[in-house]
């Protein structure tokens, strides 16, 4: 396997490129390069000397593992082997220490006496598992730090204020339990006061915080084409949520029970609607088309499955999102802004896209609204309206396809409005 040494750092736009397999230093001197498969997997590796002896360390797959936390990682190594110690001993101790994941779990098993009811339970927890433990699951509750709750929080501290804001306290529990219970010291990463509040904006300050970036419609089709040539079970979802309007955990929790190709029809279960009620998601062509090219895995019942058979987490999806964005500003390129607040877009905020562009060509209000499923009318009228619209949705959303990919939706509209 050749080896390529940097003249300068390595940079986030170079390791979006498609790279033949080697070793790529980076042009620090702390031994960190990214070893590149035959296959096409990239992992982080590490090359230092550690007592003496000359040794690897394996440091994370990329992306999982950002360039910026690789180098973190590595300089954290370097400084504790300069000093006599052993970072592969230290990573073999934290492998037995108690992980988040672990201190999570013993922490809401005390707690679930105190709280009020079901929900309120099954929401620490949703929160938790969406958010947290992909970022700080698999790392031992000693060895977390503000940069790691960071790296969870930031991506939806604008876009999902609220939502963040309880995350942080609820893994700032988690923490404090731990150091209580003695498996962790010092300052707890997550406290607010002294802390983030120095690095985040207060909750209350963040503009627009009750507004998802949308895309806008004329980057649409670009964006479109640049997703469709992205790799992963992530990308296909957010496919899908573009295509169908449906919100993220519907599709994140979407099994094949719910799905019926032949009839091109996905039913979603009143349980798991925010309004409480079965929604009926008429299926176009390519929806269809994305669903059987996708692998299906034994002992999972989700469509859209984690690696390890499990849901996706919302993380994941709006991470595909991020990465579209770093890559268009990592060309030289502004990237997929909303037009008004000019911050990136996010996958809910697609809906909102789909809404203006509906009334903007003439599709009736209640059908589009019934696309997003909202509520339509009075409760009175809910009552008395018993159709979905499904086939008149149907064509809607194949307009809505058109224009994804840069058909001008618009020709195939029917005038739907009464004159």
């Amino acid at each position: 396997m050749a080896e390529r040494r940097a003249e300068k750092v390595l940079s986030a736009a170079f390791l979006s490129t498609d790279l033949a397999p080697g070793k790529y230093f980076d042009g620090g001197n702390i031994g960190l390069f990214l070893r590149v498969e035959p296959n096409g997997k990239r992992f982080w590796v590490q090359r230092l000397t550690v007592k003496g002896k000359r040794t690897e360390i394996g440091l994370g797959s990329f992306p999982l593992v950002k360039l910026a936390d690789a180098r973190a990682r590595a300089t954290d190594n370097k400084r504790m082997a300069v000093l006599g110690g052993d970072p592969l001993e230290a990573k073999r101790k934290a492998k037995d220490a108690l992980t988040f994941t672990q201190a999570m779990d013993l922490f809401l098993a005390k707690k679930e006496a105190e709280f009020g009811n079901e929900k309120h339970k099954r929401q620490w927890r949703s929160t938790l598992d969406a958010y947290a433990l992909p970022v700080l699951g698999g790392l031992s509750v000693a060895s977390v730090e503000t940069r790691h709750v960071l790296k969870v929080l930031e991506p939806i501290w604008n876009d999902k204020t609220e939502t963040a804001s309880r995350l942080r306290q609820r893994i700032e529990a988690v923490l404090s339990w731990a150091t209580v219970a003695g498996h962790r010291t010092g300052d707890n990463p997550a406290r607010w006061k002294g802390n983030l509040a120095e690095l985040l904006a207060k909750p209350s300050k963040v503009a627009d915080k009750g507004n998802h970036p949308a895309l806008a419609l004329a980057d649409a089709p670009r964006w479109w084409k640049a997703l469709a040539q992205r790799e992963g079970m992530a990308a296909r979802a957010l496919q899908f949520i573009a295509m169908t309007l449906a919100r993220s955990g519907e599709v994140r929790g979407m099994t094949w029970g719910e799905v019926d190709l032949k009839a091109a029809l996905w039913t979603v279960p009143a349980e798991r609607m925010k309004m409480g009620r079965e929604h009926r998601v008429p299926l176009t062509k390519e929806a269809v088309a994305i669903l059987e090219a996708l692998p299906r895995m034994d002992g999972s019942p989700y469509v859209f499955f984690a690696p390890k058979g499990g849901q996706l987490s919302d993380m994941t999806i709006s991470a595909v999102m991020r990465r579209m964005q770093e890559a268009e500003v990592a060309a030289g390129r502004v990237g997929y802004l909303d037009p008004r607040s000019k911050r990136p877009a996010v996958p809910h905020g697609l809906r909102s896209t789909f809404r203006g562009w509906a009334a903007d060509v003439g599709f009736e209000r209640d059908m589009a609204e019934m696309a997003l499923a909202h509520n339509v009318g009075s409760a009175v009228e809910r009552a008395y309206q018993r159709s979905d619209m499904l086939e008149r949705r149907r064509a809607m959303l194949d307009s809505w396809g058109s224009v994804l990919k840069g058909i001008d939706g618009s020709a195939s509209v029917l005038p739907l409005r009464k004159p």
